[in-house]
């Protein structure tokens, strides 16, 4: 563990609830439910290698070929570069991401921006880029932050750990349901092949790989609703101290 990310949590008074897992599981919904029963920030850190991709793709530093090479050194000056909040908006029940000083709607959620994610989490130098700025947000208040790597790397030391996953054919029904709700086209064998080739590519990484913390609680929701997802987070923070 790095000596920064010592000192870090020897500041740190405030707890965080990490939930991990990959995409469609029902992180977000999950995560975004708990913050606001706790009164604690959101991270969405899925959302942050997503804004990286998409100024990436606009800047021209990669395309849609997942194979074409990327300069790291320019993946990572682009990354510094970037002004990113999470700001809640009440009355559209959502938190509104604000890159350099702009709002950044559904164009971070489409499957295209989530391949470019999925390929720029690979530096370690954007990874790094990123570290502090999520760190950094649990020394001012309690912190829920949802992501692949949040209870292994960024918050090795977070009170809660949880583990959410399913089966990449749920996933891939609720995405198509989520996209058609957005009057989007969606279509499911081609969602369920992203989703798998993007499911390998976060696994098998060299750096932070997408996997459970030895300590973290496994929650498979592939058969279960939000609601039945949230009350089994609810209750084991609970069990941990946290009461929502």
């Amino acid at each position: 563990m790095s000596s920064s990310f010592l000192n870090a949590q020897s500041l740190q008074r405030f707890p965080v609830i990490c939930i991990d897992g990959p995409s469609g599981a029902g992180k977000g919904t999950a995560a975004w439910r708990l913050a606001q029963d706790l009164g604690y920030q959101l991270l969405d850190s899925g959302a942050l290698y997503r804004i990286v991709g998409l100024k990436a793709f606009e800047a021209g530093l990669l395309t849609e070929d997942a194979d074409a090479p990327l300069d790291e050194g320019l993946l990572e000056q682009l990354t510094q570069s970037l002004q990113i909040n999470f700001e809640p908006n009440v009355t559209a029940n959502r938190v509104d991401i604000i890159v350099n000083g702009e709002v950044v709607g559904n164009q971070v959620r489409n499957e295209t921006v989530g391949g470019f994610a999925s390929q720029v989490a690979v530096f370690p130098k954007v990874r790094a880029a990123l570290l502090k700025l999520q760190q950094d947000m649990a020394m001012r208040s309690g912190l829920v932050a949802d992501g692949r790597d949040m209870g292994t790397v960024v918050f090795p030391d977070a009170e809660v750990k949880i583990f959410l996953t399913a089966s990449a054919e749920a996933r891939a029904r609720r995405r198509v349901i989520q996209l058609e709700r957005d009057c989007q086209s969606a279509d499911f064998e081609q969602i369920l092949a992203t989703i798998k080739a993007r499911d390998v590519r976060d696994e098998t990484r060299s750096v932070a790989p997408s996997k459970p913390a030895a300590d973290a609680l496994m929650i498979d929701s592939s058969n279960l609703d939000a609601t039945e997802v949230y009350t089994t987070i609810k209750r084991y923070c609970q069990s941990k101290g946290i009461c929502c």
